[in-house]
């Protein structure tokens, strides 16, 4: 009798999970957004190359009939500043931790700033540049990074504000690196054909190529009526210490409460400082953070069918996987076979506790969030549900103070 009542149990459990409203999937065409009508339009010689009579469809999770939070205006947030796009250049992880340190200024200093991200971008591609010499062309050259590469070059090269260089020139209004990269990329592979290793004849090419593109950034400037160097900038009137920020990351491939590091091509420097935690370790402290008013740089997967660009809101369909299942094996699953993978990052800046379940904003810099009116709050921003996070978004970067209590548990 015992037993059988175990079993009985057991199935009405079972019957539960799996009896839960279950998310549908459509088929949806696919219709131009701010990319095409914006971003391309300002970018020579694309259009040629557009079939505006191409219909596409992509498998996504139906959106209709739900109640979804995505109104800023529903969410306790951060000082951030206004969205601004990346046009059409691979540099989300500068815009999205350039964005929060803009944040970390207005939290520490009361300062309300605007940096440059393209500042960053440019010493970063040197920084790879001298990599490429170094192992002999067998270093990643590409567009991507990390967001902690952003306090390396914060470190090694201050920064500056958004004023002093933007990075576009010849009258342009996005970003397109492409030509810039296709350019420096072509050069450097005849560096390793050539075997012609000079570090400083090749950084000094680099950077004549990338002044052609998007000018030379300032090594002197002016603010408030006082002079600064991009370091006495940094260090003088943002008061910020790059050694104050933490890489936290969750992934079951490497062991926990270790630094470790981050395995991904973006991860082009080997960076080994990346705090690993179990996944509820990850989750709580990234809730509390945010509620204890820190915003943080986060990354990870984007390329999901319950991630829509016309609600703007990014869930997890059971059809995927139903909530209940999401844990560390499930989201190592995917990160193992590379149905995760580490696509973009964003500037988490708030949150929304609704029906028992936190969502967060997320202001992002790409084309995808841009898809509404520009004269309404949602424009340039993601509502993510947590099991969304929970799944698919692999680290993060805060301040050291945020988690202090989780950096005890390291030798």
């Amino acid at each position: 009798m015992k037993k059988f009542i175990i079993l009985l149990f057991v199935s009405v459990v079972a019957m539960s999970v799996f009896a839960q409203k279950k998310d549908k999937a459509v088929f949806e065409e696919y219709k131009a957004g701010f990319y095409q009508n914006f971003i391309l339009k300002d970018v020579s010689a694309v259009e040629e190359n557009m079939n505006p009579e191409k219909k596409e469809k992509k498998f996504m999770m139906d959106h209709s009939g739900l109640d979804l939070p995505n109104k800023v205006g529903l969410y306790k947030r951060e000082w951030a500043n206004p969205v601004i796009s990346q046009g059409n250049a691979g540099s989300c992880w500068a815009y999205s931790t350039v964005s929060m340190y803009e944040s970390e200024v207005k939290r520490l200093q009361d300062k309300e700033v605007k940096l440059s991200e393209i500042y960053v971008v440019y010493w970063e591609y040197v920084e790879k540049a001298k990599r490429f010499v170094e192992k002999r062309g067998e270093s990643l050259f590409d567009h991507g990074s990390e967001g902690n590469a952003v306090a390396r070059i914060f470190e090694q090269y201050g920064v500056v504000p958004m004023s002093e260089y933007t990075g576009l020139i010849n009258g342009r209004k996005y970003h397109s690196h492409d030509a810039m990269y296709t350019e420096m990329m072509g050069y450097l592979n005849s560096v390793k054909a050539n075997n012609a290793w000079n570090e400083e004849l090749v950084i000094e090419t680099i950077k004549d190529i990338m002044n052609h593109h998007i000018g030379t950034p300032p090594n002197k400037f002016v603010v408030e009526g006082k002079k600064y160097t991009p370091k006495s900038y940094m260090n003088d009137y943002l008061k910020i210490n790059p050694n104050d920020y933490v890489e936290i990351l969750s992934c079951k491939q490497e062991v926990y409460w270790k630094q470790v590091e981050y395995k991904v091509p973006d991860n082009w420097w080997h960076n080994a400082d990346y705090y690993n935690v179990p996944l509820d370790n990850y989750m709580d402290v990234l809730k509390k953070s945010i509620k204890a008013g820190y915003t943080v740089s986060i990354g990870g997967d984007v390329s999901e069918s319950g991630f829509s660009r016309g609600t703007q809101v990014a869930l997890i369909p059971t059809y995927d996987i139903p909530s209940e299942y999401i844990d560390e094996d499930s989201r190592q699953f995917r990160f193992s076979n590379k149905t995760t993978t580490d696509d973009h990052g964003m500037h988490l800046v708030g949150y929304l506790e609704k029906d028992g379940v936190t969502w967060f904003l997320i202001k992002d810099s790409s084309s995808g969030s841009r898809n509404n009116d520009h004269n309404i709050p949602e424009f340039g921003y993601y509502f993510f549900h947590e099991d969304y996070v929970k799944l698919k978004m692999m680290g993060f970067t805060i301040h050291k103070d945020a988690v202090k209590d989780l950096l005890k548990n390291f030798k």
